[in-house]
């Protein structure tokens, strides 16, 4: 037979294999975070009719002589360039800008995904659409602890949930006294402060101008209030803040701790006033009642943000994502999830935006890196390779059905 015969067959089929990868990304061209793939071939081993020789005193070397015996898969490569991020507007939807992959688990082992079209379940757990609980970590009273792989865990946002009260500690006072009022001007500014069962008392703060030209003194007055909570300012010759003694609020609350309050007046000014008005007013406070979970933001890092019916925000969790030195390594199992093999390299998990890890971007997904026409481009060339294939296979059998008619 003629060696020409097996060369053709494994043109055809390899270049079938070939067609079977591009029909693979075509037809994925809308799945979220799909990675594409390519194949590349290689020539088999060749049949050597003559090895080569050096060259001698009066004659030249001579080359191999070989035949090469058709051609083989080298690989098929998958390409991990990130894909276009398309906006969805669904908080729970994520996309990976750069390196990294989601972690999930459905209780028996991690699988690691890009697809971030993510949802809540009826246990308020963060999943994938097979169900896979997305890995994290949870803060505590919208604090984080030590984040690793070891202190992972199921991710949650509590829809609904309460948090407690948050007894006032600080109030920070704002804007400007007059520095042309008269000794003995009094500018008031009321506010509320919630005790440790999220009741509200409210506080009035007079500011007394004295006979120190750049000096007012303060004093709280209201329900509760202690005596002796009261102060002094001191403000420098150009109008801003100078120095302060260090009094403190302190009210009485029934049924509930005392409220302890440092007041802040660092950010005010004593400046001349063109109407002979004092602005002076409150700019915040830390306290708070009682609220529930009401929404929930997600920022490029991954953090899951909660913003509660008291007015309140703080951190409720934060995305883990997992990066490999060499992704090209996972092994595919399908929808979309991947597992560990030993060429992927040691698994690092970490925040997102940091080591290397993409960052996060929210309400949005990311789409499959398919290049519709680099596919239809090779889907011809791959189209003429098997037919060029087919045609080996033709003119060797009509070479050797001419071989067979020398007889006649």
């Amino acid at each position: 037979m003629m060696r020409s015969l097996f060369s053709g067959i494994s043109g055809l089929r390899n270049h079938q294999t070939r067609m079977d990868v591009i029909g693979n990304n075509i037809a994925n061209i809308n799945t979220v975070a799909f990675k594409s793939s390519r194949v590349n071939f290689q020539e088999v081993f060749s049949q050597t009719l003559r090895g080569g020789s050096s060259p001698g005193e009066y004659a030249g070397g001579q080359d191999p002589m070989q035949i090469g015996l058709g051609m083989a898969l080298g690989s098929i490569d998958s390409v991990n360039i990130p894909g276009n991020v398309q906006t969805t507007g669904l908080m729970t939807d994520m996309a990976i800008q750069g390196d990294g992959f989601f972690i999930l688990s459905d209780g028996s082992g991690k699988y690691y995904s890009r697809a971030g079209d993510l949802r809540r379940d009826g246990q308020d757990y963060l999943v994938s659409v097979q169900g896979m609980r997305v890995k994290g970590w949870m803060a505590a009273s919208g604090e984080f602890g030590t984040r690793n792989r070891e202190t992972m865990t199921d991710l949650r946002i509590p829809m609904g949930k309460g948090i407690p009260a948050k007894p006032t500690e600080a109030a920070q006072f704002t804007r400007n006294l007059d520095s042309g009022a008269p000794v003995g001007t009094q500018v008031n500014v009321a506010f509320g402060a919630y005790d440790s069962l999220g009741n509200s008392h409210d506080v009035t703060v007079s500011f007394e101008k004295t006979a120190g030209l750049r000096e007012w003194t303060w004093t709280a007055t209201g329900a509760g209030v202690a005596p002796g909570s009261t102060g002094t300012i001191i403000f420098g010759p150009d109008g801003a803040f100078d120095s302060e003694d260090e009094g403190l609020i302190t009210i009485a609350a029934p049924a509930a701790e005392d409220i302890v309050i440092d007041p802040q007046f660092d950010e005010m000014t004593q400046f001349s006033s063109p109407d002979g008005v004092s602005t002076a007013e409150l700019s915040g406070s830390d306290g708070s009642g009682p609220g529930v979970l009401k929404s929930f933001t997600v920022d490029s890092q991954g953090v899951i943000t909660g913003a509660y019916s008291n007015g309140a925000n703080q951190p409720i969790a934060q995305v883990a994502l997992a990066f490999f030195p060499n992704p090209a390594g996972l092994l595919k199992i399908g929808e979309g999830l991947s597992i560990e093999t030993a060429n992927a390299g040691l698994c690092r998990v970490d925040a997102p935006g940091s080591s290397g890890t993409g960052a996060i971007a929210p309400a949005s997904l990311e789409m499959s890196n398919v290049d519709l026409a680099a596919e239809f481009t090779n889907m011809i060339i791959t189209q003429r390779g098997f037919q060029a294939s087919s045609r080996i296979i033709t003119a060797s059998d009509e070479m050797l059905q001419e071989l067979a008619n020398l007889k006649r």
